[in-house]
């Protein structure tokens, strides 16, 4: 029998990993939800606000889809004619190369009721997690965000073009093709412009590694980095470790005050 809900597709963003960089609203999406369609970014812990609904894993990795886009997309018109109200749940923010405006248009095609609630892109919320401003002032006016492999599974052109300017480059996707963008911004820049990585961004198992052009390829390798992870490119790298080492100092200080006080934080 046909569920009374009202058939409706929610996009929401789950954010770039840790649990609580979820939004409020997003978090009142699932709780409606009757059916959770989730991708391989999403840390699964959230799916525990979701608790009426049917929780069905449509992840995508590289060279390995458990569906694809076309069939997510019929997915959703399905289970939203049979259950009701869709979510739909996307690592970071799903207009940030989520393929979430593509899903909107194909539900809305079948007159399904649509919403959408923004999440933190890892773009935004890693590299400030690790303390790197993407602009900052005196150093960086502007900062770029591009795909590091496109449709057709290339490197964008963008980023040729991002590398004969000053301002701050954030890559995603971009791992597999780690040699190809060092080689560009080498056409482009000196050898000791900053580079951070930053793999599995604001979760308990995030690895990290900063350098420049000439050395952040050995680091990687030493360090054993890989997808998922981002790619910053600039000079506002390079400050990020004196905004990191004062948050800390602050964080210590007031652990001291606290324990000094016979109080707990």
């Amino acid at each position: 029998m046909k569920n009374s809900n009202t058939p409706k597709l929610t996009i929401v963003g789950a954010g770039p990993g840790d649990v609580e960089l979820i939004t409020l609203k997003a978090i009142k999406a699932l709780e409606s939800a009757d059916v959770v369609l989730y991708d391989a970014l999403v840390n699964e812990e959230l799916l525990q606000y979701a608790t009426r609904a049917e929780i069905i894993f449509v992840g995508k990795r590289f060279g390995c889809h458990s569906y694809s886009q076309d069939q997510i997309n019929e997915l959703i018109v399905s289970m939203a004619n049979r259950f009701g109200h869709v979510v739909r749940l996307k690592g970071g923010d799903p207009f940030v190369f989520g393929r979430g405006s593509e899903e909107i248009e194909y539900a809305e095609t079948f007159d399904l009721e649509t919403a959408i609630v923004p999440g933190i892109s890892s773009a935004l919320g890693v590299p400030a997690s690790n303390g790197i401003s993407l602009t900052q002032r005196g150093i960086a006016e502007s900062f770029w965000v591009i795909t590091g492999t496109t449709s057709d599974h290339k490197l964008s052109k963008d980023v040729a073009l991002a590398s004969q300017s000053s301002a701050t480059v954030v890559i995603l996707m971009g791992m597999n093709k780690l040699d190809e963008i060092i080689s560009i911004y080498q056409s482009n820049r000196t050898d000791d412009l900053p580079v951070a990585i930053i793999q599995n961004g604001t979760k308990d198992t995030e690895k990290k590694v900063e350098g420049t052009l000439s050395s952040i390829k050995k680091l990687v390798e030493e360090q054993q980095l890989s997808s998922p992870a981002i790619i910053i490119i600039g000079e506002v790298v390079k400050h990020a470790s004196k905004l990191t080492n004062y948050f800390q100092v602050e964080f210590l200080e007031e652990e001291f005050i606290f324990q000094n006080l016979n109080l707990t934080a």
